[in-house]
């Protein structure tokens, strides 16, 4: 498995997948045991967002059900995640343009952005997001 790591940046895939059984792995289980050892996780705004509007749909789909979406809610805030704040300007510059460079969403393009400057890992789940992540030289936790 992955070395340890004191801090990281956690895009949502890899937060979400704790919620879903079907969307569990190994790698995921083993970031859920790291932040629970008092990994520091570090997000971009966006970032509660996109969890509640994945929880909000699946909820919407019969996912699961609003007790299981609040249970997890009050677990995320167990751990040790910190929110960010984005600059327009550096959303207008930064975020859009490594968006437009690795053909990424401007959400996924936060998250590497951010791992680049605060020059911390990155866990997600996403393929794209990961192949850019490489290429920029950032770590994958």
């Amino acid at each position: 498995m992955k070395a340890d790591v004191n801090r990281l940046v956690i895009d949502a895939s890899a937060a979400l997948a704790w919620c879903f059984e079907e969307e569990k792995t190994p790698y995921t289980e083993w970031l859920l045991d790291q932040m629970g050892n008092g990994v520091e996780a570090l997000v971009p705004a966006v970032w509660p967002l996109e969890i509640t509007n994945v929880l909000l749909v699946a909820e919407r789909h019969k996912r699961l059900t609003a007790s299981q979406a609040s249970v997890f809610l009050e677990q995320l805030g167990y751990l040790s995640i910190s929110v960010e704040p984005t600059a327009l300007s550096r959303v207008f510059s930064r975020v859009f343009d490594e968006a437009r460079r690795w053909k990424l969403s401007a959400y996924d393009a936060a998250y590497l952005e951010l791992a680049l400057r605060q020059g911390l890992p990155l866990a997600t789940l996403d393929d794209s997001l990961k192949k850019a992540a490489k290429a920029m030289n950032v770590p994958i936790a």
